[in-house]
C-alpha cells in the first residue's frame, strides 16, 4: 500500500480511477462467479478495493478543502 500523503493529486486521482473501474471489474466477476469459494475470495478482494478506495477519496477531499483556491 503505497502512502497516501506522497502521492500528488494527479496520482491520487488516477489510483482512485483504477480503483473504481478495479470495483466494477469485481461486481462484474461476482455475478458471473459461480461455488462459494470464488464468491467469498471476490467478496474479500471487493472490501479491500472499497476501503482503499474511501480512504483515498478522504485524502483527496481534505487536500481540497486545505489546498488555497484557484484563480
Amino acid at each position: 500500500m503505497s502512502n497516501e500523503s506522497s502521492m500528488s493529486e494527479a496520482e491520487l486521482n488516477n489510483r482512485i480511477r483504477i480503483l473504481e473501474d478495479n470495483i466494477r471489474q469485481l461486481i462484474e466477476q461476482a455475478a458471473a462467479a459461480s461455488g462459494e469459494q470464488n464468491e467469498a475470495r471476490i467478496a474479500d478482494r471487493l472490501s479491500q478495493q472499497n476501503e482503499e478506495l474511501e480512504r483515498l477519496t478522504k485524502e483527496r477531499d481534505a487536500r481540497s478543502k486545505s489546498a488555497p483556491p484557484k484563480k
